[in-house]
């Protein structure tokens, strides 16, 4: 009850601040940043809309309500390849069921296409995904969210293969049979388990992209040491931003991405952003749950001082500028090719940075790469023309 009511008391403050935060944003594209959003293949390799509307369904093909992914709102961003996430909770490794919750997911992406194949296309292939583009369709294509559908079985990396899927992220929050994950203080493997290798040269073989994000350090290194493609993060930031958070990758990680010849694609989520923001949840939590334990969580003065907490507490959400701070220490550090976009969209609640709102505000982000000096050939290659090269490397490799 206590853990339920601590993390209430963190949404409420979270959506109180949203709207505070998108009145104030002050970004605007210029009619050149527009003009290069929609001329450039843009590619997000992480939204997670196929989880948002299996669990509270809107039709994304029309404007919505809720969310951050809407096909108005994409293409007026200039979204064209999103990559929807096949998301399976951890828990599923113990429950089971994950197999069919993966072919429901993809069931709705399917279904998407159906009910306007006038707006969406299903993209199987980096060919299919720019012909998308000429015919001025929206691509639809999907990495699978942790790989606990797997069941130790590469019969079933086949079959999701065949079904569209062209990631697989080995982990989620937890630890399962393929994978420690970043997330998990239990090491069970060390690193990859003896499926997990089998696992990344079946990927490789069957044309597969392999995700790094959420996985351990170890499992990382694991994946390099194995993998004869080009490997993604399909939304992950630095560490260096964000010290001691393991899910984002540090300065040795990178480097060893960058001699894979992989790409990160940086995550827009505040808290993988910003230090401040990455600290918020721990540090709102241990305040609340002291006053509970003092006074007891139902007292009116329990109450009182949670309230004052939160209206002195705000949450700090990270910046369009700060979004590029992750962009400009990648590119000195190894350089513009090992870039890209994995926004996490509709998979980070209301912690989206300012300027980075939904799916509509791309050109910002192009905007702020031209503020700080990128060429038009730089731009291209961070808003999807890496991702393709790494997409298209994988191809090959297993022709």
């Amino acid at each position: 009850m206590l853990k339920t009511t601590i993390r209430s008391s963190l949404l409420a403050v979270i959506g109180a601040c949203a709207t505070i935060t998108v009145a104030a944003q002050d970004y605007e594209a210029s009619e050149k940043a527009r003009q290069l959003a929609d001329k450039y293949l843009i590619v997000d390799t992480h939204i997670d809309v196929p989880y948002r509307i299996h669990n509270s369904w809107e039709d994304v093909t029309r404007a919505t309500d809720q969310g951050d992914f809407d096909y108005p709102r994409a293409v007026a961003g200039g979204l064209n390849v999103p990559f929807m996430a096949i998301y399976i909770p951890a828990e599923y490794e113990q429950t089971g069921g994950s197999i069919e919750l993966a072919h429901d997911l993809i069931d709705s992406m399917e279904a998407l296409v159906g009910r306007a194949p006038e707006k969406f296309a299903l993209a199987y292939s980096t060919k299919a995904a720019a012909q998308n583009k000429q015919n001025g369709l929206m691509s639809i294509a999907m990495g699978m969210e942790n790989g606990t559908p797997m069941e130790g079985d590469l019969d079933n990396l086949r079959m999701f293969y065949e079904r569209g899927v062209r990631y697989i992220s080995f982990a989620h929050s937890q630890t399962n049979h393929i994978s420690d994950s970043s997330y998990d203080i239990r090491k069970q493997w060390n690193g990859l388990s003896d499926f997990g290798f089998e696992l990344v040269k079946a990927c490789n073989e069957i044309g597969m992209m392999i995700d790094v994000s959420h996985i351990s350090d170890e499992a990382f290194y694991d994946v390099i040491e194995t993998t004869e493609a080009p490997v993604i993060a399909s939304h992950s930031s630095l560490r260096q931003f964000t010290p001691g958070f393991e899910r984002n990758m540090s300065d040795d990680m990178l480097k060893k991405l960058a001699e894979n010849d992989g790409v990160v694609q940086i995550n827009f989520g505040s808290s993988f952003v910003a230090q401040q923001a990455n600290r918020y949840r721990d540090m709102m939590k241990n305040r609340i749950e002291a006053v509970y334990e003092q006074f007891g969580e139902e007292s009116d003065e329990a109450k009182r001082r949670v309230e004052e907490i939160q209206a002195s507490n705000p949450y700090p959400y990270a910046t369009l500028d700060q979004v590029l701070d992750h962009i400009d220490y990648v590119n000195e550090l190894i350089g513009v090719r090992h870039i890209g976009i994995g926004s996490d969209y509709d998979g980070v609640g209301d912690s989206l940075p300012v300027g980075l709102k939904d799916v509509s505000t791309y050109p910002n982000l192009v905007q702020g790469l031209l503020d700080r000096g990128y060429s038009e050939n730089d731009i291209e290659m961070i808003l999807g023309g890496n991702l393709m090269r790494v997409w298209k490397q994988v191809e090959e490799l297993s022709q």
